[in-house]
């Protein structure tokens, strides 16, 4: 409907450049906002307004012209101008019911569109270290990074969906070191774990595999280990200090050789958890971009070179580093520490150069509330290397808090005490857990209700959407007991016998899919695309509690059918793009 009057109001526009009413190097940007009372028409827009000052006319005079310029059309029966200039339309009553032969034409393409015009989008999302299993608070992340990516692809852009796979650096080393002395355990020497080694399960169970499989083959006395290590004090004093010796003390004596098999099997097994992980939950990549390969490649040094050609690296203390409060941050960062270690931030300045490098019209960085204080370096590096910041959006999302009852449930990845997705999925279902995920704007912070989540009641919102795709697969079921057919020609004949205030509330939002479908991916908010399904939910629940669609009447018959079957398939259409099932009976 929007898309429709937006097409008149543009061609009414170009009749009056053609006319000099309007200088023709003017493109006005048309918002058409629905009438929040309905006694102003159905829709409105302030486009006169938007080019009064350009075009040097009174906003009045100059709605009066576009008005004068719009094309006739039936879906349009009467415009009035309101106020210093709005344009308010009103809307056939009859034009309504296209909507539903619409959507049952376009089936499941109803509501896409070509907004992106192919631009290419690269959406990076997740790309949490490889040093354990994926918990509830990446599933956050991955839900709402795989829903961003397939409304923009709704929405007529080529996107790259990718996970940045951080496999190099101290915390791999960490992990292969706890492997290390949780192995060494299976051998029977005693070595007291270090506080800040990573502690679950999973890491005694890779020790475990190798010990099974390899023997005493990396076996080394205890003593040689601990030797002469700084002390672990938890309750204070260099904790890194004893964690950084023992990951020394490992590569020492093992040999670069064999402790590389402990850093790879480590990185192996938990990336394969992860990617089968996240296949399983609806989320899939097209690539899996290696850390390490920055390091191999040289991209590093590469990207560090452009940097220092620019002037934007200097010495000091014996690090390097990158002037990048010169470009909006609060302080200058460090790129080579004096040891002349390159830090993790030095590797994330190189894989935004390969980004760009890549050609991406737009990327999209879906990164934890905690890395807020990371945005302004990391788009100072950007225009630091000549290009164009502003083609970097970063979207944050808080972390979901798990309770369980009153009780709030505890996380920590390094100690090992936290709730895996999988497990999450297992309790509530993949259904649950997507919408859940999705339900609020991913920078708000979110408390996860599993009792609600697990809930068979209209309470819980992704069973009161899936209810109303099954109540409509429940009608037709009865049609076929009646022995009925439906009639689609009858009933598209005669919707305007569809004349209930139930019946216009849901021609009404249906009507508003396109709309929102392309408004949720534009602004990355697949939290908009939840609430209208539940809004529609709603009208439905209504409808369905109201009135009969199994009358004896024909023509109403046949009428209500097409209308609920119309919203069967947005229904399906939304759920299908949130990876949400659509059950035909609950």
């Amino acid at each position: 409907m929007k898309q429709k009057l937006e097409a008149l109001i543009l061609t009414a526009v170009d009749t009056l450049k053609n006319e000099g009413v309007i200088d023709v190097g003017i493109t006005p940007k048309i918002t058409i906002e629905n009438s929040r009372d309905l006694q102003h028409g159905d829709f409105a827009t302030n486009v006169a307004l938007v080019l009064a000052k350009p075009a040097k006319s009174n906003p009045k005079a100059l709605a009066e012209k576009i008005v004068a310029a719009l094309p006739k059309d039936e879906l349009v029966s009467r415009i009035e101008i309101a106020g210093p200039g709005f344009i308010n339309f009103f809307i056939n009553p009859d034009a309504q019911f296209q909507i539903v032969s619409q959507i049952l034409d376009q089936g499941a393409k109803f509501g896409l569109s070509q907004a992106g015009a192919g631009q290419k989008v690269q959406v990076e999302f997740v790309s949490a270290n490889p040093t354990g299993p994926l918990h509830v608070g990446h599933g956050r992340g991955a839900a709402y990074g795989s829903v961003v990516a397939d409304l923009l692809e709704a929405a007529g852009f080529t996107v790259h969906r990718e996970y940045y796979v951080n496999d190099a650096g101290r915390q791999m080393d960490i992990l292969a070191t706890s492997i290390w002395l949780r192995y060494l355990a299976e051998c029977g020497e005693v070595v007291t774990f270090p506080t800040n080694g990573y502690r679950g399960e999973y890491v005694r169970e890779i020790a475990w595999d190798i010990h099974k499989s390899a023997g005493n083959d990396y076996r080394r006395p205890a003593e040689l280990i601990v030797e002469d290590i700084p002390p672990d004090e938890p309750q204070g004093g260099d904790k890194e200090t004893h964690i950084d010796a023992l990951i020394a003390r490992a590569k020492t004596l093992l040999g670069a050789s064999l402790y590389q098999d402990f850093f790879q099997i480590g990185l192996k097994t938990i990336l394969q958890d992860i990617r089968q992980d996240l296949a399983e939950f609806g989320v899939n990549y097209q690539e899996w971009f290696s850390e390490r390969s920055l390091m191999e490649s040289g991209a590093v040094e590469e990207a560090l070179e452009r940097l220092r050609q620019a002037g934007y690296l200097y010495e000091q203390d014996g690090a390097t580093w990158f002037a990048s409060s010169r470009l909006g941050d609060e302080k200058d960062r460090v790129v080579v520490r004096d040891n002349g270690q390159m830090t993790y931030f030095a590797s994330d300045i190189a894989y935004h150069m390969n980004k760009l490098d890549r050609g991406y019209d737009r990327i999209v960085n879906i990164w934890g509330a905690d890395h807020h204080g990371y945005i302004p370096r990391v788009k100072a590096s950007i225009e630091a290397l000549g290009a164009d910041a502003s083609k970097l959006t970063v979207l944050l999302v808080q972390f979901a808090v798990l309770y369980r009852g009153e009780e709030k449930v505890q996380m920590s990845t390094r100690s090992g005490e936290f709730v895996t997705l999988r497990q999450l999925r297992n309790e509530v279902g993949q259904d649950a857990a997507r919408f859940f995920y999705v339900m609020r704007r991913s920078e708000q912070h979110m408390d996860f209700d599993l009792k609600l989540a697990t809930s068979k009641s209209n309470e819980n919102p992704v069973y009161y959407v899936q209810y109303a795709y099954a109540r409509v697969c429940s009608v037709l079921r009865q049609l076929d007991e009646k022995n009925w057919e439906r009639d689609i020609t009858l009933g598209m004949d005669n919707l305007n016998c569809l004349r209930e205030e139930h019946e216009t509330a849901l021609l009404t939002t249906l009507a508003r899919y396109p709309e929102v479908l392309e408004r949720s991916a534009l602004m990355y908010e697949p939290h908009q695309l939840i609430h209208y399904l539940r809004d529609l939910a709603t009208e439905f629940h209504t409808y369905y509690n109201a009135h009969q669609f199994l009358v004896e009447d024909p023509i109403i018959r046949n009428a209500r059918l097409n209308l609920i079957c119309a919203v069967k398939q947005v229904l399906s259409n939304g759920l299908l793009l949130l990876k949400i099932n659509t059950p035909e009976a609950m």
